[in-house]
């Protein structure tokens, strides 16, 4: 049971204020962990015994601070450590989250062949209808979820690719497994967008949230496109980092 705080007035600090100091001391010592809901406004203004008013005053000043972030129909949470993603030539997930002490992880979510529409056939170097396979694979960082990825290959080329993916868990050793032992990013185009109810849910972030997109190009050593992806990452956890690669 959560123990009912006690505030004191005449201390030199606001009561609002002493309440955000308390809230703010528990997330700092991991009580309420970044990502996890705050208790509802009811609950919380019987524990510190202050009305609502009060209580929502120490709220908004906790997300002043960006301690947390306020969902509109959803409740109050403790704001997430931001990723790092770095956008270069060699463009790493797994590598990426490991340098920085992070754990990666996927999750297959389906893989089907296609006739390629323009969009997508022509960074490839394909008449428009050309059969393609397309992966899509969820992605995550520390247990969070963090990109949702739709990856297109030529049919003619990586046939057999999905089965590969599933079997090594990574769409670097699937590739490996055909003879490409490096590739690099040849374009990448970032938009923000909002996310739509299947990429919400996926990403456990609400739809009022907007959602980092990248559009790009993989190419192997000879230059010729390889892959087409469509990545979905979650606004509130990722933030790009541009590097030029030695």
């Amino acid at each position: 049971m959560v123990p009912v705080v006690e505030t004191e007035r005449g201390r030199g600090l606001a009561i609002w204020a002493q309440i955000a100091q308390a809230l703010q001391d528990e997330i700092t010592r991991g009580v309420v962990k970044p990502g996890e809901q705050l208790p509802p406004e009811a609950a919380l203004a019987a524990r510190f015994r202050v009305n609502r008013h009060t209580l929502r005053r120490a709220v908004a000043a906790l997300q002043e601070a960006g301690a947390v972030r306020i969902e509109q129909g959803r409740g109050t949470f403790v704001a997430e450590d931001v990723i790092d993603y770095a956008l270069g030539q060699r463009i790493r997930l797994s590598e990426n989250l490991r340098k920085m002490d992070r754990t990666p992880g996927s999750t297959f979510l389906r893989g089907v062949e296609m006739p390629a529409p323009a969009r997508i056939a022509k960074p490839l170097g394909l008449r428009a209808g050309k059969p393609v396979i397309l992966l899509e694979t969820l992605s995550f960082a520390d247990g969070r979820p963090m990109s949702v990825g739709a990856h297109y290959f030529p049919k003619a080329r990586f046939d057999g690719i999905v089965e590969d993916y599933r079997r090594l868990g990574s769409i670097t050793r699937a590739l490996s497994e055909r003879g490409i032992d490096d590739y690099t990013r040849k374009v990448t185009r970032i938009m923000a967008q909002m996310p739509d109810q299947a990429d919400a849910h996926l990403l456990q972030q609400p739809r009022n949230q907007p959602i980092l997109v990248t559009e790009a190009v993989n190419i192997d050593r000879a230059g010729i496109a390889i892959e087409f992806g469509y990545s979905r990452f979650s606004g509130p956890r990722v933030q790009f980092v541009l590097e030029n690669d030695a």
